[in-house]
């Protein structure tokens, strides 16, 4: 990654067929109180005026700067803005959304006042008057209790040294619940104030869509999200033993959310992968319906679908 002509902040945005509304995430970004910072667009591979719009921003502010890519997934996308990346610090703004007129300027004080690794705000649904510093086994706990925030790299500024070894997984659909925990992992502190800094868009289209309308979960995106939480328990359990047991928790936790959904909304192409699930509850009934932080509604849950033996429950 080169160096040269270093800028504090990198603001890093990859964009795919959003002519409609790329336009308002590029102008929330030129809109900012703070203004040493370059701001990366890569164009991945857009088959309509994405890619036009920003090279006409980009013309008009010499802080801007376009690739344009072949189509990839996110997580290639992503990579080439990191590639690109001359700041100190990193920050991600999906082309959907837009920042409020302080992000940056209220990040980067978040995380140079407590000399953390992370700094987090707050966005739409998820706003807290509340400021946290943590560890980094810490946050871990707390992005896997998804209230305060989630694995999205959006809302996050990061120090561009703990991104220095990682990359985003080009494999997969869903790169950051593959990345976000391997990042955190590697921090010394993260500071978390949840004020509304960022803006999320919600629409048909969103990549993630089907986490608020269950009703467009697939076999595939399934399978990924159990494949990709599977690592995450034995790879932090590894690293901090002494959370495991919590770690494996969120594990279960997802699992018997998803067979509720699966019961609940009949998606019968999960079926399968329903009855998957349930075997592999009725195996840890009891350590999962033991665990300190099992909510009301899972023991609920566990009851219905796994305890009395559900519709293809195959203990």
């Amino acid at each position: 990654m080169g160096r040269l002509e270093e800028v504090t902040v990198s603001v890093l945005m990859l964009t795919y067929n959003r002519e409609t509304m790329v336009s308002r995430a590029i102008e929330s970004i030129l809109a900012q109180t703070f203004s040493d910072f370059e701001f990366i667009i890569v164009d991945n591979g857009s088959t309509d005026q994405s890619g036009a719009i920003a090279e006409e921003y980009a013309a008009l502010d010499h802080r801007i700067r376009v690739i344009h890519r072949p189509r990839g997934n996110i997580g290639a996308g992503r990579n080439t803005a990191l590639d690109a990346a001359r700041g100190k610090y990193l920050t991600f703004i999906d082309d959907d959304d837009w920042a409020e007129p302080d992000f940056l300027e209220f990040l980067v004080s978040l995380l140079e006042e407590n000399g953390a690794d992370v700094a987090i705000c707050g966005a739409t649904g998820r706003v807290f008057d509340e400021k946290k510093i943590m560890t980094a086994e810490e946050a871990l706990i707390e992005l896997m209790w998804r209230k305060k925030y989630n694995v999205g790299f959006p809302t996050k500024m990061i120090r561009q040294q703990k991104m220095e070894l990682l990359r985003f997984p080009e494999a997969v659909t869903y790169d950051d619940i593959a990345l976000m925990y391997r990042l955190l992992a590697e921090c010394e502190q993260v500071a978390y104030h949840g004020l509304l800094k960022y803006n999320i868009c919600r629409h048909p289209g969103n990549n993630s869509a089907w986490t608020t309308n269950h009703s467009l979960l697939t076999p595939e995106t399934l399978q990924e999200y159990l494949d990709a939480y599977r690592t995450r328990t034995q790879w932090l359990s590894e690293k901090f033993p002494n959370s495991a047991e919590v770690f494996q928790y969120f594990e279960w936790s997802f699992m018997i959310s998803m067979v509720e959904k699966i019961q609940r909304l009949d998606l019968k192409g999960c079926k399968d992968i329903g009855a998957k699930l349930m075997g592999q509850l009725w195996t840890f009934r009891e350590r999962f319906l033991t665990c300190p932080e099992i909510l009301p509604y899972e023991k609920k849950f566990m009851e219905q679908y796994i305890l009395s033996g559900g519709n293809y429950c195959v203990p």
